[in-house]
């Protein structure tokens, strides 16, 4: 596997190894010695697979008090992934990243502990998977807006759909993060 460095600390992404020919392909998903090795530590204990329709947008998510590491790949479509460094202590606090995952290049993203992190879907639908560090907790998450002019992710253009959740989501600034 190739481990690519982002702009932000602890942040990459992972080009697995992939064995194909016209029968198929393999690739492993996750080895822990070799992540380990790349810095990526969990342990994982938790799986979630999500499928969205083209245009929706979730996030920015994040758990305050159990933040969660998440490696995340799209096993289905493309989606647009980011992730902001929230970790106050962290020389590039406020970055953020964002990377093409799909079925094509299956690029993963490690978004480690303390970041926000959302994606929006850019084929007919995708179907999104990611392992988490930490347990989920609906009363931990918070939801930072995702077009917040402080951040200034450049969203590619599209119809956004957007959860009541997400659509009432916080400014950065109102939350103090």
């Amino acid at each position: 596997m190739k481990i690519i460095q982002t702009n932000i600390i602890d942040c990459v992404v992972i080009e697995p190894l992939v064995h194909g020919d016209n029968r198929g392909f393999f690739l492993e998903s996750y080895q822990e010695k070799r992540y380990q090795e790349a810095g990526i530590k969990g342990p994982f204990v938790q799986d979630n697979h999500s499928r969205s329709s083209k245009g929706v947008l979730r996030g920015l998510h994040m758990q305050i008090s159990k933040p969660q590491g998440k490696l995340v790949r799209v096993v289905s479509g493309e989606v647009f992934d980011v992730a902001v460094d929230l970790r106050k202590s962290s020389s590039t606090y406020m970055s953020w990243h964002s990377v093409h995952l799909s079925e094509q290049n299956k690029k993963q993203f490690w978004v480690p502990p303390g970041f926000a992190h959302g994606f929006l879907v850019l084929s007919d639908f995708a179907d999104f998977e990611y392992k988490c560090t930490e347990y989920y907790d609906p009363k931990d998450e918070i939801s930072i807006q995702w077009n917040d002019p402080k951040i200034g992710i450049q969203w590619p253009d599209e119809d956004y759909k957007i959860s009541e959740k997400d659509a009432s989501a916080k400014s950065i600034s109102s939350l103090n993060l």
